[in-house]
């Protein structure tokens, strides 16, 4: 687990992001968690769409591009969603829902993985 903070303000955004490094991680994203709390979250490489299918709680996501700059933003994107995307992507942050309101992240803003 890692923490992911915000570069430019040096705010910590959530404290327990894992990074989704395997196909199968990838593929199980969040699913099996009951409950994401705001503080945690899953830092997908390589990806620049998401679905909410099977999940049973809504999440925050980030868009973000190779340099880890922001492109986008969708707070709360409820259960059962069948496709977000963003074509400037080259990763995606799924954070449990009201991480974004907490943590005031912006597009542009440089966002790290940090004890990755």
């Amino acid at each position: 687990m890692s923490l992911l903070k915000n570069a430019l303000t040096g705010h910590v955004i959530a404290t327990r992001v894992d990074r989704a490094d395997s196909f199968l991680h990838r593929a199980l994203g969040l699913l099996a968690r009951p409950r994401i709390r705001p503080d945690e979250g899953l830092w997908i490489e390589n990806c620049s769409a998401i679905h909410t299918l099977g999940m049973r709680s809504s999440i925050d996501v980030i868009f973000i591009d190779g340099d880890r700059r922001v492109v986008r933003v969708a707070p709360r994107i409820a259960p059962f969603c069948i496709v977000l995307t963003c074509r400037k992507a080259r990763s995606v942050i799924e954070l449990g829902a009201g991480a974004l309101e907490l943590s005031e992240v912006l597009v542009g803003d440089l966002l790290e993985l940090v004890g990755a």
